[in-house]
C-alpha cells in the first residue's frame, strides 16, 4: 500500500514540472531580427538591452496570459514561482544582478499588467502594451510612430504564443456546450 503523501508528493511534483516547461517556452530566448529591430527602433542600438527587454517581455506576458486563461487557480502561482525560480538560476545574470534582475522583471509585470487592464480612454490596450515594450527599451522618448505598429504585432505573438504554450502544458477546458461554466462550479464556491 503506497503511503498517504505519495500521491500528493507526485502531483506537486507534476505541476512543478509543468510550470517549468512552460516557463522555459515564456523565457526562450528572441528572435535576433527582433532584437536588432528593437535595438534600432528604441534602444539607441544596444542589443543586450533589446535582448533583456525582450526576454522580461515574453515571460511578462506568459505570466498575464497565465494569469488570464489558466485552468487551476494553482497554475498562476505555480509559474509565477517558476519565473522567479529560472531568473534565480539563470547563468546569463550575475550572482550579485539577482535580486535586479528580479525587480526588473517585476516592474515589467506591473506596467504589462496595467496597460492590459486599464479601462477607458481613447488609446487601445495593444497600444499601451506596445508603448511600454518601447518605453522599457528607451528613455521614454520614442514610444510612438514607426515602431510601434510592429512592436504591437510582436507583444501580439507573444501573447497568442504563451496561450498555445498554456493549452500544451495544461490542457485545455472542455465544458458541453449545453451547461454553463457556472452550474459546474459548486455552491459557495
Amino acid at each position: 500500500m503506497p503511503l498517504p503523501f505519495t500521491a500528493e508528493w507526485r502531483s506537486e511534483r507534476e505541476r512543478r514540472r509543468r510550470a517549468r516547461a512552460a516557463v522555459a517556452a515564456f523565457r526562450r530566448e528572441p528572435d535576433e531580427a527582433d532584437v536588432l529591430w528593437l535595438a534600432d527602433a528604441a534602444a539607441n542600438g544596444d542589443a543586450d538591452h533589446a535582448r533583456w527587454e525582450l526576454r522580461y517581455a515574453r515571460a511578462a506576458l506568459g505570466l498575464l496570459v497565465t494569469q488570464r486563461d489558466a485552468l487551476d487557480d494553482r497554475t498562476v502561482a505555480d509559474v509565477s514561482a517558476a519565473i522567479v525560480a529560472s531568473l534565480a538560476e539563470d547563468p546569463g545574470i550575475a550572482l550579485d544582478r539577482r535580486d535586479l534582475a528580479e525587480r526588473q522583471f517585476n516592474d515589467r509585470l506591473a506596467a504589462y499588467r496595467e496597460a492590459l487592464t486599464l479601462r477607458g480612454g481613447t488609446v487601445p490596450a495593444a497600444d499601451r502594451v506596445g508603448r511600454c515594450l518601447l518605453a522599457f527599451a528607451s528613455d521614454g522618448a520614442r514610444t510612438a510612430g514607426a515602431p510601434l505598429p510592429y512592436a504591437i504585432e510582436l507583444l501580439g505573438r507573444y501573447g497568442d504564443e504563451a496561450a498555445e504554450v498554456l493549452r500544451s502544458v495544461y490542457g485545455e477546458a472542455h465544458l458541453p456546450e449545453d451547461v454553463k461554466p457556472s452550474v459546474l462550479r459548486p455552491a459557495g464556491g
